[in-house]
Order: structure tokens, then sequence, then C-alpha cells
């Protein structure tokens, strides 16, 4: 659900606004579902962290009401979904851990997600097909990918369980900066002062956060 919503949101809103409000739902969804909140200054932290992604992405100048839905419904489930496997990894009676968990979420992922993928994306086998015969290394593109995907999932499990939903999400904020800079540095891709400035203001929020949550403990 919050793959494919997130999809149709992302055709209307820039991913930083869709970012931003995830970070927030994953606040309020933390607090509903746990009845434990993080220390005010925590969530103090957050405002540069968001702030500096939405600077980052441009803005969002326009309006659009199914976006506007379609990105409400995206991040409400994603942050639905990282409260829950943050419980479930935690709690002492499912006995849960990452590798478990992923065995259990994927097979429903695929069943899912396979029949939204050939709705919404118009002929995609037939041009997948189109271009494994022009190029066969689109497959092993696709292996690899696959792979990656798999292991950031992982690696999302193991930090949520070992941290928080909330923490996994400014983290994730932190590797859009990193994303940036090594874009910079291997493909040579143009960034704007105000990108950068964003992305300085996220990494600051990001350390605050740790120092916050150093202190809370």
């Amino acid at each position: 659900m919050s793959s494919t919503k997130g999809s149709s949101s992302s055709r209307f809103f820039t991913i930083g606004l869709v970012t931003s409000w995830y970070s927030s739902n994953i606040g309020v969804f933390a607090y509903l579902m746990t009845l434990k909140s993080e220390d005010w200054l925590t969530y103090v932290t957050l405002i540069p962290v968001v702030t500096g992604v939405i600077i980052a992405s441009g803005g969002e100048p326009s309006f659009h009401l199914f976006g506007f839905i379609m990105c409400i419904g995206a991040t409400a489930a994603r942050a639905l979904k990282s409260v829950l496997q943050g419980i479930l990894l935690s709690s002492e009676g499912e006995k849960l851990n990452s590798m478990n968990l992923l065995l259990y979420m994927a097979p429903i992922a695929v069943v899912l997600l396979l029949p939204a993928t050939l709705f919404m994306e118009e002929n995609v086998v037939g041009i997948t097909l189109a271009l494994a015969k022009d190029d066969i290394r689109i497959i092993w593109y696709l292996l690899f990918n696959s792979a990656l995907a798999y292991f950031v999932n992982l690696t999302n499990f193991l930090v949520t369980k070992h941290t928080s939903a909330l923490t996994l999400q400014v983290l994730g904020n932190a590797k859009g900066a990193v994303a940036v800079v090594v874009s910079i540095l291997i493909f040579r891709n143009p960034v704007s002062v105000t990108g950068m400035l964003g992305y300085s203001l996220t990494v600051f929020g990001v350390i605050l956060y740790s120092e916050a949550k150093k202190r809370s403990k």
C-alpha cells in the first residue's frame, strides 16, 4: 500500500515533502501504538531534519487533492509499517528476528505489488523483455538491484530492532545527503546552493538528534 500510493503521490509532490510528512506520521503512530513518547528535545531536533529535506527538494509550490490524499495514505501506511516492525522485532512473545520478519514479509509484498505493477506500469513485461533482447545486462542489473533491496530491508530491520522506527527515518534523511555527496564525487552531478544548504541543515539536524537521544538515555 505504501509503495503504490507513494508512486502515485510522487507524480504531484516532491520526494522531500513526502519524506517530511512521513517523519511526522511516524512519531504520531509510534506514540499511539506504544503509548511511549520521546523526550521533547528529540522531537525538536526533527525540525531541522525535515526542513532541510524540504529546502533541498525545492519546496512544493503547487497543491493537488488526489496527490495529497495519496501522499497522506502512503506516508501513514509506511509509518505504520515501521512502527509495527519495531514492535514485532522487540516483542519477547513473537520471537522474531530480522531474517524471519523479512522471510514472512517478502512473499506477501510480491503478491500485493505484482498485480499493482502490472496495472500501473503499462506493458512493463513487454518493455523489460525488449530491453533484455537489446542488452542482456539489464537482467543482471535487475538481479543486482533486487539483492541490494534485500540487504537494505534487512539492515532497516536491524536498525529498527536495536534503535527505533523514528531513528530509522532520521538516518534515512541523512542517507539522502550522503547520496548527494556520492553523486557529486562519482557522477559530477551539479547541485544548487539551495540544495547544499538544505542537506547541510539535514545533517546538522541528524547530529542534534543523535545528541538528544544520548542525553535522554
